[in-house]
């Protein structure tokens, strides 16, 4: 076998080893499989973390709208580089964010993991819309932004009036415009956001049956924002789990996750791909970044 031959071999098995392993959840995958490697640094003052990321890009000089992509805390995994690679066929240049990988960590959701401050994933998206800024393919005034899980908050946190504020008091500010709109994935920390006011559109989906980011916080964020003039929606899909989008994942229970709605914070969520809220899912990220997004 050559040794051109034997990196790709490598990577696939790497790959399909990890998925087995993790029930395709949590697969970060390496470096040597991904074209499109980028690095950025975030937006931390004064001690900037080098970030990095995967871009994927239509077919020409654009300028083309954009989305950035945070993950949840199995980190960058293959349903991740999926909607990379689908908003790519959509038009939109689609960046994922690495915020594990800089950091030395292979997943955030075990209780051994380490724990990041929340400031730090939200520099890190600030970074990455930079790093879009500087490219010439791409339209400044049309980038989004969406996050699952965990990146789901931080997704919501990035057009969120009082969270915008809080991080110019520590002397980070977005490159104007911002974000023009944002989706959250069955996002964590509704709570924490639910006496806030979105700026942006703002759209949240998620599952009913979700019992690691539950959906009544959520309900209760969207409902609270809405009475303030938001404007900001949420879709609960009838039966559906975390990870409802992840493409044949079995549903399971991971038992060596926290989970803040069990007693003691700890341990258990049940996961699973629903079809027909995925699919219901990808056309309403469509139609909502179509309209915020592209040219009218």
């Amino acid at each position: 076998m050559s040794d051109r031959i034997l990196p790709a071999v490598r990577c696939i098995l790497k790959s399909v080893l990890r998925q087995a392993a993790l029930g395709l959840l949590a697969a970060v995958l390496g470096a040597g499989c991904a074209p499109g490697l980028v690095h950025f640094p975030n937006a931390t003052p004064g001690t900037p973390l080098t970030v990095r990321g995967w871009e994927e890009k239509p077919d020409g000089p654009g300028p083309f709208p954009a989305v950035v992509l945070l993950h949840g805390c199995h980190g960058v995994s293959a349903s991740t580089r999926d909607w990379a690679r689908w908003f790519r066929a959509e038009g939109y240049v689609a960046l994922i964010v690495d915020s594990w990988a800089p950091r030395g960590m292979t997943e955030g959701c075990s209780p051994e993991s380490p724990d990041v401050p929340n400031t730090e994933r939200f520099d890190d998206a600030v970074g990455a819309l930079r790093h879009l800024h500087a490219a010439p393919y791409v339209d400044r005034a049309r980038v989004g932004v969406i996050g699952w899980s965990n990146g789901g908050v931080f997704s919501v946190a990035l057009v969120n009036g009082p969270s915008l504020e809080r991080a110019r008091g520590r002397g980070v500010t977005l490159p104007d415009p911002g974000f023009r709109a944002a989706v959250g994935v069955s996002p964590g920390g509704c709570v924490s956001l639910a006496p806030e006011l979105v700026v942006r559109p703002t759209l949240v989906l998620i599952g009913d049956a979700d019992d690691w980011t539950r959906p009544g916080p959520c309900v209760e964020m969207v409902e609270n924002m809405k009475k303030k003039g938001a404007d900001v929606s949420i879709v609960l899909y009838p039966g559906a789990y975390h990870y409802f989008d992840v493409e044949g994942l079995t549903r399971t229970v991971l038992t060596d996750v926290v989970n803040e709605n069990r007693p003691g914070g700890c341990c258990g969520a049940t996961v699973g791909y629903d079809p027909a809220a995925a699919a219901d899912a990808r056309r309403r990220v469509a139609d909502f970044f179509g309209y915020h997004l592209k040219a009218r």
